[in-house]
This record gives C-alpha cells, sequence and structure tokens, in this order.
C-alpha cells in the first residue's frame, strides 16, 4: 500500500488540525493530531490539544462544530510550546511527505505556529500532498472531506475531530491508491478555485493549478 510514496520518502505523516478561525495569522490551533506512517502501515497517533493564549476563547460556533470547549483545553490541554517541540521532532524524520486534506488550511496555521518558536524552518524542503485535490480529480461535485468517506464507504469518519479526520485521511489516501496508483504525481501540486483563487498565502515550493469541480484531465497533466 501507498508504494509509488514510500518509493520517494521514508515517513509519511497525515495530520489535521481544529482551530479557532479561518486566518492563520490571527486565530490559534486547538487540536492537532498526527499519524506516522511507514510502510508496514500507522505506527504512532499523536493526538494533542493545545491551550489558547490568555484571554481567549473558543467562539461558540467552532464548540458546536467541534465539540471542543474551553473548559477541555484547560483540563486537556498542553501548552503550544510541547506542541510545538513535538511537531518539529515528526517533521525532522528522514524524507518525510506530509499529507492532509485541503492542507493549503492546515499548512498556513502550521506555518505561524512554528514560525512563533523560532521553528518555522522545520518545514522547509518537506514535500507536501493535498488529499482534497487528489479526490476532486477522483470525484466530482462535492467535495468535502464527509462526501470523501461516503464515496468510498470509509470506516473513520468525519467529525470535526482532527484524530478522526486524520484517520480519515489515511484511510482516503490508501483507498485512493487502489484505486490508482497516481499520488506520487501530485506532490507539491494543489489545485485551487479559480473564481475564489489560492486561499491564504502562497508555499514557495508548491505549484498551484486552478481545478474545476468536474474534471476531464488529471491537473497533473494540464499544461
Amino acid at each position: 500500500m501507498l508504494d509509488t510514496l514510500f518509493d520517494r520518502f521514508d515517513n509519511i505523516i497525515v495530520l489535521d488540525t481544529e482551530t479557532t478561525g479561518f486566518s492563520p495569522r490571527s486565530e490559534e490551533i486547538i487540536e492537532l493530531a498526527m499519524l506516522h506512517v511507514s510502510p508496514g502501515g500507522v505506527t504512532r497517533e499523536y493526538d494533542q490539544f493545545i491551550r489558547l493564549s490568555p484571554g481567549r476563547s473558543i467562539p461558540p460556533k467552532i464548540v458546536e462544530l467541534t465539540g471542543i470547549t474551553d473548559g477541555i483545553l484547560e483540563s486537556e490541554g498542553v501548552s503550544k510550546a510541547e506542541v510545538c517541540a513535538d511537531l518539529a521532532d515528526m517533521l525532522s524524520l528522514a524524507r518525510p511527505l506530509v499529507v492532509a486534506y485541503n492542507a493549503q488550511f492546515d499548512l498556513g496555521f502550521l506555518y505561524y505556529f512554528l514560525k512563533g518558536f523560532g521553528k518555522a524552518s522545520a518545514l522547509k524542503n518537506v514535500k507536501m500532498l493535498d488529499a482534497l485535490t487528489v479526490y476532486r480529480d477522483r470525484r466530482p461535485f462535492p467535495h468535502k472531506l464527509s462526501d470523501a468517506v461516503a464515496a468510498y464507504a470509509l470506516v473513520s469518519q468525519n467529525t470535526h475531530r482532527a484524530i478522526d479526520d486524520t484517520k480519515a485521511t489515511y484511510e482516503l489516501l490508501c483507498a485512493m491508491d487502489e484505486e490508482e496508483q497516481d499520488l506520487h504525481r501530485y506532490i507539491n501540486l494543489f489545485g485551487y478555485n479559480a473564481k475564489y483563487g489560492v486561499s491564504g498565502q502562497r508555499i514557495s515550493s508548491v505549484s498551484y493549478r486552478p481545478q474545476g469541480y468536474e474534471n476531464r484531465i488529471k491537473l497533473y497533466m494540464q499544461p
């Protein structure tokens, strides 16, 4: 499973974040989940709540969506510095590939999170794969993670909890690889809606191409 990726990488890190909002410059990560995947499968699960900065609280809509409350962060959360160190350690594994669903969103938050502790360089030269971009090439609209879960009849569900969504993304990655072995063609290639443009700051190592709702030509084959 995932042979075409492990031909190029020693470690795959599948991750997801839950946040207080949409702007990585002004909002904060409240949960980070990561799966460390080796050629033999998942070797480590990481899931951590992160305490907010003093004076901040989780917006009601985020509480409703995720079920994560200020009380949970206070009683079960750890410091940003601790999670930052864990993340940097994971990214320092030999020949890593980072995978996320709508990776542009998560990577924007992780960049500013790491930058706050002087560790943004941990992302330098790390290759990235956006499972959403691949899924858009495989199935017609709609393209939420919950739609992918249903389309591939995955066991893990999209719950808007980082650890559950990370597991669903990993299962989706495996299902799409079994369907067609071209995942490696999407490394550092992100699709975006031409109507709205790229969301957030562009990642210098990533190639961005407009991607429609129903694609007859794979994104990596487009000029």
